[in-house]
């Protein structure tokens, strides 16, 4: 089946019945570019439909490696500003960070300070950041769509809506 027969399924944003939605996230990430995955994960982010939009960064930081993790973080940091990481997520993103935290400058997370931050604190500071900023959305969801395995364990749903998306 091709890309395009695979898209038109979902141009509602819902699985036709019976649909593999997994397998057809699969194919679909294989056949596009991450270019053409960011809207479709923008979309099932901002869906009421799906979970808040914090509490799935947080699912997906959980299922990050220490790579992966550092790079969400340090995307969240400049969103919301070294100032606010002593204030956000009950400091741990600041603890984490050390002194590095509350300054003007941006500080740099690495791979091993991403493993101490737990998957909640990201969850309330990827929450806070899209308050702030919007767009953040659209930041995060191009990081995403350069790791699809990660977005497939958003459920059928946010894949549904994504593929629906892609279409467009």
């Amino acid at each position: 089946m091709s890309l395009l027969d695979i898209l038109q399924q979902y141009a509602g944003g819902t699985p036709p019945p019976g649909a593999d939605v997994h397998a057809h996230f699969d194919q679909a990430a294989q056949q596009a570019s991450p270019q053409d995955l960011q809207p479709g994960i923008a979309a099932a982010f901002r869906s009421d439909q799906t979970p808040p939009f914090g509490q799935m960064v947080g699912q997906l930081f959980d299922r990050s490696n220490p790579q992966q993790r550092a790079g969400l973080l340090n995307q969240l940091i400049q969103a919301i500003g070294p100032a606010a990481l002593s204030s956000v997520a009950g400091g741990a993103l600041g603890r984490v960070l050390g002194s590095g935290a509350g300054t003007t400058s941006t500080p740099s997370v690495s791979p091993q300070q991403a493993q101490q931050v737990p998957a909640d604190a990201v969850a309330q500071a990827a929450a806070h950041a899209e308050q702030k900023d919007g767009s953040i959305v659209d930041k995060l969801s191009g990081f995403y769509a350069q790791h699809p395995d990660l977005v497939k364990g958003l459920g059928a749903t946010a894949l549904a809506i994504a593929l629906g998306q892609m279409r467009r």
